[in-house]
C-alpha cells in the first residue's frame, strides 16, 4: 500500500454512457482498475422476471468498447457487476456475447472470468425448510410457491468471488448479481486496504458522478485510496466534489445513516469524517467494517402475475375532478359487474397524477390541481382479458355520468391514438430475502474463458 490506488468508475450503470473527454482524463491518472456496476433492482421486477435488460444493447456495447480497449491496453483489470441489468443467466449470457463480439471485431485477446449468480430452486427450498431464510425489510415470509413460481433466482455476491477471479488471473471479470460496491472494493481488498474504506469508496463510485456537482449518472468519477483515507473527484473538469455532495450520496439508499449491512458484515459510518481537499476533491476517513458472525446472502426472484394494458388520459373539468373518487369507484363497480364471470382473474387500478399519482395512499397532502392525469391499468391472467378489462373501464370512465356534468361528449382527453397500450408481462418481486450459507463462495462458481 505504498503507492495510492486509483479506481475509475466510468458511469453509474453500464450503458448510461460517459463523455470521451472525461474518460480520457480519468485514464490520464493511470488507474489501477476500471469497474462498473451494470444493474439494479430500481427499475422494478420486470427485468429480472423476463430476463431482459433495461439498458439498450447498443448503449452497452458502446460503453464496453471503450472500457475493454482501455483496460487491456493498460493491463489493468476490468470488473463488471450485475451483468445485463439483473445478473441472472440470460443477462449474464447477453453481456458475455457483447464482450465476445467486441473481441472478434477488434482482435482482442484476454482471460475472462464469468461468475454466475443463479441459484437452483431446490437449493432455496431446502434452505427454506431448514429455517435458513428470513424476509429482508418489509417483505413477507417466503413460501414454497414463491420460489417455484419465480422465473429466475439470483443471490447477491460480495467481493470474495471477484477477488478469487482476480487471483485466478482474470483480465475481465463478468459477474452476475453483485453487491454494487464490490466491483470497486475487490482489488483494494485483495491488496490489503481497510475494508471500511474500500467498501465506502465503492458505495460512492457505484453511481459515478452522481456524487458530484452538478450530479450526473452519465459521467466518470475517480477514487483514490491511500493509507487511512480515500479521496474522490469527478473526471470532468466541469464538475466538482464537495463535502455536501459526497456526504449526501453516502446517505443514498440507506434506512440508517450510520450502519449499512451488506455481504459479510456491516459498514459502520458513525466515525466517518469528510473534508474538502481542494475545489474539486473530497477526502473521507474513519469508515469501518465489522464482519458478521454468520454469513448471509440476499436472494432475489420475480414471478409473472399476469399481463398489463394501460391507457393514459387527462381531465381538467373541475366538476369531474371534484367527483373523481366517486367516479373511479363507480367505474370499478361497473367493470367488476360486467366481468363477474372473470372474478379473481384481473385487477383494475387507477393512478391520478396531479393529486396522489406518485405516492398513492401515502401522499400526506393530496392537492388536486386545475388538471389531472389518469393512468388506467388492467392486469389480468391473459393478454386478451387485460385488453377487454381496460377497454371497458376506459370507455365507461369516458362517458360516466356524475352530478353537475355539462359536456356529454366525453370526460377524458387522450394524448395518443390508439389510447390503449399493451405493456406485456407484469411481474412482482417474489423473493427478496436473506439466506444463511456456510461460506460466501459456495454459491458462486467461477468459469474461466480464454478469449482469442
Amino acid at each position: 500500500m505504498d503507492k495510492p490506488m486509483i479506481l475509475l468508475s466510468p458511469t453509474a450503470i453500464l450503458g448510461y454512457g460517459f463523455p470521451e473527454s472525461s474518460f480520457s482524463r480519468g485514464l490520464s491518472l493511470n488507474p489501477d482498475l476500471i469497474a462498473v456496476d451494470a444493474g439494479s433492482t430500481d427499475p422494478g421486477p420486470y427485468y429480472l422476471g423476463s430476463g431482459s435488460s433495461f439498458v439498450p444493447r447498443g448503449a452497452v456495447k458502446r460503453d464496453l468498447a471503450y472500457l475493454l480497449r482501455a483496460a487491456l491496453s493498460r493491463r489493468i483489470p476490468l470488473l463488471i457487476g450485475t451483468a445485463g441489468g439483473s445478473g441472472a443467466k440470460p443477462h449474464l449470457s447477453w453481456c458475455r456475447e457483447i464482450l465476445l463480439e467486441l473481441a472478434r471485431e477488434e482482435g482482442l485477446s484476454f482471460r475472462m472470468a464469468v461468475i454466475p449468480a443463479d441459484i437452483p430452486k431446490s437449493f432455496l427450498l431446502e434452505a427454506l425448510a431448514a429455517g435458513k431464510v428470513s424476509p429482508l425489510g418489509p417483505a413477507p415470509e417466503l413460501s414454497e410457491a414463491d420460489v417455484i413460481e419465480s422465473s429466475y433466482l439470483v443471490a447477491q455476491m460480495g467481493a470474495e468471488p471477484l477477488i478469487a477471479a482476480l487471483e485466478g488471473g482474470a483480465d475481465v471479470v463478468l459477474a452476475g448479481r453483485c453487491y454494487d460496491p464490490a466491483v470497486f472494493a475487490a482489488l483494494p481488498l485483495k491488496r490489503g486496504y481497510p475494508a471500511g474504506l474500500a467498501l465506502h469508496l465503492g458505495k460512492i463510485l457505484e453511481c459515478a458522478a452522481i456524487a458530484a456537482l452538478p450530479g450526473s449518472g452519465s459521467d466518470c468519477m475517480i477514487g483514490i485510496l491511500e493509507g487511512e483515507r480515500f479521496m474522490v473527484e469527478p473526471a470532468s473538469l466541469e464538475r466538482r466534489a464537495t463535502v455536501d455532495s459526497v456526504a449526501a450520496h453516502t446517505l443514498y439508499e440507506k434506512s440508517d445513516p450510520y450502519r449499512l449491512p451488506g455481504p459479510g458484515g456491516l459498514l459502520d459510518l458513525s466515525e466517518s469524517a469528510f473534508a474538502q481537499v481542494d475545489d474539486r476533491r473530497v477526502e473521507v476517513r474513519g469508515s469501518r467494517f465489522h464482519p458478521s458472525s454468520t454469513c448471509t446472502v440476499k436472494v432475489e426472484g420475480a414471478k409473472l402475475i399476469g399481463y398489463r394494458v394501460i391507457s393514459i388520459a387527462g381531465a381538467r373539468d373541475p366538476r369531474f375532478i371534484a367527483a373523481l373518487d366517486e367516479i373511479i369507484a363507480g367505474v370499478k363497480e361497473r367493470t367488476h359487474d360486467n366481468f363477474s364471470g372473470e372474478a379473481g382473474r384481473f385487477k383494475l387500478i387507477f393512478h391520478v397524477y396531479g393529486r396522489d399519482g406518485v405516492m398513492g395512499k401515502q401522499e400526506p397532502q393530496p392537492r388536486p390541481g386545475h388538471e389531472v392525469g389518469i393512468v388506467i391499468e388492467a392486469v389480468a391472467e391473459t393478454p386478451d382479458l387485460a385488453e377487454a378489462i381496460l377497454g371497458f373501464a376506459r370507455s365507461t370512465m369516458l362517458h360516466y355520468g356524475f352530478p353537475g356534468r355539462i359536456s356529454t361528449a366525453g370526460n377524458l382527453a387522450f394524448p395518443y391514438s390508439p389510447s390503449d397500450f399493451k405493456v406485456g408481462g407484469a411481474y412482482v418481486f417474489s423473493v427478496y430475502h436473506l439466506m444463511t450459507v456456510d461460506c460466501p463462495e459456495e454459491l458462486f462458481s467461477i468459469i474461466y474463458e480464454e478469449v482469442r
